[in-house]
């Protein structure tokens, strides 16, 4: 069973750990047990911080999960541990698969994603090498360009030729794969959010999307699709 998970944070104790996508990638790992050797998860965890800045700062994890998650090690460190509670321990976990399931062809809705778009460069006599989309332009075609696989469409704006998508949020982000680590490898994100309609167009592909996500650096918050009830406008 696929599972959904909400936390807020607390935006005045959670910065250490928001800041850093390192830090939060090892977070969400350690709500986990390991699994039995011998055994595969149907899909693998994704994640995604949502931050919020007016008219008040706000910041939610997401997580999607075949299995539900323990955050206590969250809410105590970036959460309101002084509130919880055995009923409401500071997170809201709930099954996502009657979602999953209630995908149908045709069918429209709103979405959230926060991607790395990226295209390989190649230089004569070297490997292809991975180069974050820099452009607003570049970074929307490389979401058309996965759609379809991906299994859904993002109709036409009515009134103009434009696509109903908007990138609402682009975030450069260079960190050490080892916190304190200044001689270890850095990793390099430009993470986009988009937000806008799609349309399912294939509802097994779009559920193992939701599942598995889209795009790379899927362990520092980027590839995970959300859905919503399509607005009215």
């Amino acid at each position: 069973m696929t599972h959904l998970t909400r936390c807020r944070l607390n935006p005045a104790r959670a910065r250490a750990l928001t800041d850093n996508p390192q830090r939060l990638h090892a977070a969400v790992a350690a709500a986990f047990p390991p699994s039995p050797p011998g055994t595969k998860p149907d899909h693998r965890v994704l994640w995604r911080l949502d931050e919020t800045r007016t008219p008040h700062r706000r910041a939610t994890l997401l997580i999607v999960s075949p299995t539900r998650p323990d955050l206590t090690h969250v809410i105590e460190q970036a959460g309101w541990p002084g509130l919880a509670t055995s009923d409401s321990p500071g997170w809201d976990t709930r099954p996502y698969t009657r979602l999953l399931d209630a995908l149908r062809p045709g069918q429209r809705l709103y979405f959230r994603l926060t991607a790395n778009p990226t295209h390989s460069t190649f230089r004569r006599g070297q490997r292809g090498h991975r180069t974050p989309h820099t452009t607003p332009a570049h970074q929307l075609r490389w979401l058309l360009d996965r759609a379809r696989d991906a299994g859904f469409t993002i109709p036409a704006h009515p009134q103009h030729p434009d696509h109903q998508v908007t990138i609402v949020g682009t975030q450069r982000l260079d960190f050490a794969r080892r916190p304190g680590d200044r001689r270890g490898a850095h990793v390099r994100i430009r993470a986009v959010t988009y937000e806008g309609h799609l349309e399912v167009t294939d509802p097994a592909a779009l559920a193992r999307t939701l599942t598995h996500g889209l795009g790379r650096s899927k362990s520092y918050g980027c590839g995970l699709l959300t859905l919503a009830p399509a607005h009215p406008n």
